[in-house]
C-alpha cells in the first residue's frame, strides 16, 4: 500500500470495471493489466491490447486513467502496449510461428482486392505490428508493383528470403518469373507453388500474414485453403450488383472450406466530386445488400480515388503516401477493424476466456 492508501487491489479492482469494447470483457480479466506501480499520489502501468491496431485504443487509455483518478490519485502514467493472440490454429507448413493468416478475396477480378491487401498489410505494420504479405494471385501477381518491389533477396540456409518495404514481408510469384510471362499452371502446379510459398520461404515470426488471393473459386484458393488453417476470409465487392454476385460466390466459398468470414469492403463505392457531392459510379449499397444477405458483417466502404491510381503505379501505398486523404483514411480504418475482428476471433477460439498469448 502506498503513502496515500492505494493498494494493487483497488487499482485493479478499479480497472476491473473498464471494458475492452471489442471483446465485451474487463481488462484485468483479460490479464491486459501489466506492471502496476504506486508511488505516493502517482501510478503507473501498461495496458496490453491485443493489436497495436486496435481502434478505441484512446477510449481504452481514457476510462482506465479516469477510473483510476476516480480513487484519488493525482498522477496516472499509462504505457499502452499490445501482444497479438495467436487463433490457436496449426499451421504445420510453416516453421515459425504465424499467429494469424488472413485471406483477402473476391469473386471476380478488377475490384481493388489487391489493393485492399497492400493498405490493409501496410496500415498493420505503420502500427507496429509484424505482418507478411504473400501474393498468391499466381495468373496476375501484382503486389511487387504495388509494394514498390522486383527482387527478393539471395536464398539462405536453403529458404527464399522476401522482400521487404514499408515493414511488411513480401513474397510473390512474380519476383520468380520473367516480366510478362503467362503461368499457364495446371492444379497440381499451382498448389505445389502454393505450398513452397509457405513451407519454403523464411517468414520468420508474423502477427499476420495477408493473402492475396486470385479472383474466381478454382484451384489456388482450394489449394490455400488445404496448405495452411486461415484465421479468417475478408471480401471485397463493388457496389453494383454483377460484383455482388460474384462476391457471393467467394464468400461461399470460404465457408463450404471452413475459414471463418471477417466481414465484406465496398471498394470504389463513390466519387467525391470537387463541390463535395458524391457520384455513386457503381450503384450504391451493394455491400451493405451483400453482407445483409449473406448474414456476416459490413466492414466499411472506401471511396474512389485516382491519387490510390498514382500509388499503386509508383509502389507506394495510399496510407503511406496520403493517410489524411478520404480513401487513405477509410482503408486504415479497415484495417483497425479487421485486426479488432480477429482479436475478437481469436478470443472465441480460446473458448472465451483469457486471451492466448504467443511470446
Amino acid at each position: 500500500m502506498s503513502d496515500n492508501g492505494l493498494s494493487q487491489e483497488q487499482i485493479l479492482a478499479a480497472l476491473s470495471k473498464v471494458q475492452e469494447p471489442e471483446l465485451h470483457r474487463d481488462l484485468v480479466s483479460l490479464n491486459m493489466i501489466q506492471d502496476v506501480v504506486i508511488n505516493g499520489d502517482e501510478v503507473s502501468f501498461r495496458i496490453v491490447l491485443t493489436t497495436p491496431a486496435c481502434p478505441l485504443v484512446s477510449r481504452i487509455e481514457k476510462e482506465a486513467r479516469e477510473a483510476v483518478l476516480a480513487l484519488g490519485a493525482h498522477i496516472v502514467n499509462i504505457k499502452m502496449d499490445s501482444n497479438v493472440p495467436s487463433d490457436g490454429r496449426p499451421r504445420g507448413l510453416l516453421s515459425v510461428p504465424v499467429r494469424n493468416a488472413i485471406a483477402i478475396a473476391s469473386g471476380k477480378g478488377g475490384v481493388g482486392k489487391t489493393t485492399v491487401a497492400v493498405n490493409l498489410a501496410a496500415a498493420l505494420a505503420q502500427s507496429g505490428a509484424r505482418v507478411g504479405l504473400l501474393d498468391a494471385d499466381i495468373y496476375g501477381p501484382n503486389v511487387p508493383t504495388m509494394m514498390g518491389v522486383d527482387h527478393v533477396p539471395p536464398p539462405e540456409d536453403g529458404k527464399l528470403v522476401p522482400a521487404e518495404r514499408y515493414g511488411v514481408k513480401v513474397m510473390s510469384i512474380g519476383f520468380l518469373v520473367q516480366p510478362g510471362q503467362p503461368l499457364i499452371w495446371r492444379g497440381p502446379m499451382l498448389h505445389s507453388a502454393i505450398r513452397q510459398f509457405l513451407s519454403d520461404v523464411n517468414w520468420g515470426e508474423l502477427d499476420y500474414l495477408i493473402v492475396d488471393l486470385p479472383p474466381g473459386t478454382g484451384d489456388a484458393q482450394l489449394s490455400l485453403a488445404q496448405s495452411i488453417s486461415l484465421s479468417g476470409g475478408l471480401i471485397v465487392t463493388l457496389p453494383q450488383k454483377v460484383s455482388q454476385e460474384d462476391a457471393r460466390r467467394g464468400l461461399e466459398m470460404f465457408r463450404q472450406l471452413n475459414v471463418p468470414i471477417i466481414g465484406v469492403v465496398e471498394n470504389m463505392s463513390y466519387l467525391e466530386l470537387p463541390d463535395g457531392r458524391r457520384m455513386d459510379v457503381f450503384g450504391s449499397g451493394g455491400g451493405v445488400e451483400l453482407a445483409k444477405k449473406a448474414g456476416v458483417d459490413f466492414l466499411g466502404a472506401i471511396p474512389m480515388d485516382a491519387a490510390v491510381r498514382v500509388s499503386s503505379d509508383n509502389g507506394e501505398p495510399i496510407v503511406i503516401t496520403n493517410p489524411d486523404s478520404s480513401s487513405g483514411r477509410a482503408l486504415k480504418t479497415l484495417a483497425g477493424i479487421v485486426a479488432a475482428r480477429i482479436s475478437v476471433m481469436a478470443y472465441t477460439q480460446s473458448g472465451g476466456v483469457k486471451i492466448k498469448m504467443v511470446g
